[in-house]
């Protein structure tokens, strides 16, 4: 069984954070990042604790993979949803169970933190493989659309 950490990211994680949202703008919608813009908005994310949360996935030592979590109030259920977004992992480190390992650790503390009512997170709709990831980790498919209007453009 490989042996995956995971730990909170720190500062000196940016750059590896950085490149690896980057790479995975790149793979899933071909869309190349600002990169000063992208190193701010990782960088804020450590500014301001109410935006959110890295997690970092390390195997022999080095950072393997990473996710975001962010929160979304919930008046119904009078508490907060976390997020899962950015989640990457470096191609030559796939199929060695880091989302995995990743998933059951933010599960872990979401279970264990007051007031969260729940994880979730988006896949775009030809991302079979991802799906079939989540569902094996007994999450489901809403029954929701999502709907942007973005006022930033990425590039």
């Amino acid at each position: 069984m490989t042996e995956i950490r995971i730990r909170a990211a720190t500062r000196g994680d940016i750059a590896f954070l950085v490149d690896a949202n980057a790479a995975m703008a790149l793979e899933t919608e071909d869309k190349p990042l600002d990169r000063e813009r992208l190193t701010r908005g990782v960088t804020s994310v450590f500014a301001d604790a109410r935006r959110g949360f890295y997690r970092i996935a390390e195997h022999e030592g080095r950072p393997v993979g990473c996710l975001l979590v962010t929160y979304e109030w919930s008046d119904w259920r009078d508490g907060d949803w976390w997020w899962i977004q950015s989640v990457y992992v470096m191609p030559d480190a796939r199929r060695l169970g880091v989302f995995r390992a990743m998933y059951a650790q933010v599960e872990a503390d979401a279970r264990a933190t007051a007031g969260v009512i729940g994880l979730r997170l988006y896949v775009e709709w030809e991302n079979e493989r991802a799906q079939r990831t989540y569902a094996a980790l007994g999450m489901t498919q809403e029954h929701y659309h999502m709907f942007a209007r973005p006022f930033v453009a990425l590039t």
